[in-house]
């Protein structure tokens, strides 16, 4: 059986599906989720992109067949990923050197710097900044991104195992597994002392790499095949994930890593991952 087309996005419009629809050659249009939609007998169209872009669609292919509980183990990134700020930007911006911060996140998140590096040289910049600014950020600007709330629930629900591994800091992932109920957090250790950050992360940095070896060695450890793998995440830190796993998606992503993925969700929420599943 041929793939099948979805179309979702944060609002459908009934004269853009059907006009893709007709590019397509679909002979049904199926409601799947309140803003998913299933083309039945949707052919591939070199102006497919073109036009979903137009209407603010995000489209994938997926294997007939295909469904959640296929599936075994969801590794995602946190920052623009899971939720909707860079955090050590906001915390820059609490001892008034985001600027600075931003400049280096960007260039890290386009591939043109080493994250470690990247890092190592934002961190620094952090040393003397009171230890509760940190519970500022989380409790006045971090929230999550649309969907992502849905998307645990579903995953969990289908016995998935779920992981956040994070190029970002403990003290936000710590939180977020107890919030959303993740199976494993890894992130880097802010250094602290007499209630200020030193300018240093303690241990090592938890980079692309790093971010690789925490979805090989849990999906070894629980015995899950290579194929039932899924990783997320928006920057070239998550590259390297998304070469070992079995399905990868790219939310809001850089060029670069829309490229590398096998699904990019531009517009959707990150609900938008569970319609590409099969659920």
């Amino acid at each position: 059986m041929s793939d099948i087309l979805i179309l979702q996005g944060p609002e459908v419009s009934t004269p853009a599906l059907k006009s893709i629809a007709r590019l397509t050659g679909a002979s049904a249009i199926e409601q799947i989720h309140p803003a998913a939609f299933r083309l039945v007998g949707a052919q591939p169209h070199d102006e497919l992109a073109e036009q979903c872009v137009a209407a603010q669609l995000d489209f994938g292919w997926v294997p007939a067949g295909r469904k959640l509980g296929d599936f075994g183990l969801f590794v995602t990134d946190m920052d623009s990923t899971l939720i909707t700020i860079e955090c050590i930007d906001e915390i820059a911006d609490m001892i008034g050197v985001k600027p600075q911060v931003s400049e280096i996140t960007e260039a890290a998140m386009r591939g043109e710097l080493d994250f470690s590096e990247s890092l190592t040289r934002r961190v620094a910049l952090l040393a003397g900044l009171e230890v509760s600014a940190l519970d500022r950020v989380y409790t006045e600007r971090l929230a999550l991104n649309p969907g992502a709330e849905q998307l645990m629930r579903r995953l969990k629900a289908a016995g998935l195992r779920t992981v956040l591994v994070s190029g970002g800091f403990t003290f936000f992932t710590d939180r977020l597994k107890e919030r959303l109920g993740f199976d494993h957090t890894f992130a880097n250790r802010l250094e602290e002392q007499d209630g200020k950050l030193t300018g240093r992360v303690r241990g090592a940095i938890v980079d692309a790499g790093a971010k690789r070896n925490a979805l090989e060695t849990l999906r070894d450890e629980y015995g899950i095949a290579p194929t039932a793998t899924i990783a997320a995440g928006d920057g070239a830190n998550d590259l390297d994930m998304f070469g070992v796993a079995e399905l990868s998606f790219a939310f809001r992503a850089k060029p670069v890593v829309r490229a590398k993925a096998s699904y990019a969700l531009d517009f959707s929420g990150l609900d938008g991952i569970l319609p590409l599943l099969g659920a």
